[in-house]
């Protein structure tokens, strides 16, 4: 079997929390550099960065990435990996991987994996990874839980603590049997071109907005989502001034 596949690195300058982020630097080189340079030492056949910006744009051309200009008005990566798959021509079947801008120390194994998976796994029409959770972020908001059937396939993607285990949570609310079932998801997302057009295509549904999570989208309408343990445990991604100053200790360490 064929399993090449494409990276589209979606990268855009106004992020809320960070402004500018995908151009800040770590060890010497923009983050965008970082996640560009891992995503390169994955299996991938093309790598795209992805931006509505010109900054952004030029210094990823600057050190020789393909560059695609995508629209200003996309709401998430996924619409913009979207129009990369149309732009560039992609066939029907071909899958494309979601590598966010912002994970600049993703295993480029990961990335294999999650585009593996979805070879594998032709009744699902996406893939994702997810890791063990742990205690601390059992209540926390900002981090995603998703619970899964025997086959892998995703039933629910929450930012609420789920499963809830009755008898644990009645009497201690940061204790949990050890049964294997707590899993953070990691996001990184693997897509047929066709499935990419068709989750652009419904929009935003009512599960998505009311957890801010859009691969509920998938579920809503009735789509298989492949989730596997990642293969390696990724680094953390950046998203606030404290993140970045992590990241960058650890990168320089």
């Amino acid at each position: 079997m064929n399993e090449s596949f494409h990276v589209v690195i979606p990268a855009r300058y106004a992020s809320t929390r960070l402004p500018g982020k995908a151009l800040l630097d770590i060890a010497g080189k923009p983050m965008v550099r970082h996640v560009w340079e891992r995503a390169c030492a994955s299996r991938a056949q093309e790598v795209v960065v992805a931006t509505d910006d010109a900054r952004i744009a030029e210094a990823a051309s600057s050190f020789g990435a393909l560059v695609c200009i995508t629209s200003a008005e996309h709401g998430s990566g996924t619409d913009r990996a979207a129009e990369v798959a149309l732009r560039r021509g992609w066939a029907e079947d071909a899958v494309v991987v979601n590598v966010q801008g912002d994970e600049p120390l993703i295993p480029p194994a990961n990335i294999d994996q999650v585009a593996g998976n979805l070879f594998r796994h032709e009744h699902m029409q996406m893939a994702t990874l997810s890791e063990p959770l742990e205690a601390q972020a059992l209540h926390d908001p900002n981090v995603v839980k998703v619970v899964t059937a025997a086959d892998g396939r995703a039933l629910y993607f929450s930012r609420a603590t789920i499963p809830w285990h009755r008898d644990a949570f009645a009497t201690a609310r940061d204790l949990m049997p050890d049964t294997g079932l707590l899993q953070r998801h990691i996001g990184i997302y693997a897509y047929r071109a066709a499935f990419l057009a068709r989750f652009v295509d419904f929009g935003p549904c009512v599960l998505e907005t009311t957890e801010a999570l859009e691969q509920l989208r998938a579920l809503f309408h009735g789509f298989a989502v492949h989730v596997a343990p990642a293969r390696e445990v990724p680094g953390p991604g950046i998203d606030t001034q404290a993140d970045l100053e992590k990241v960058r200790a650890l990168m320089s360490a």
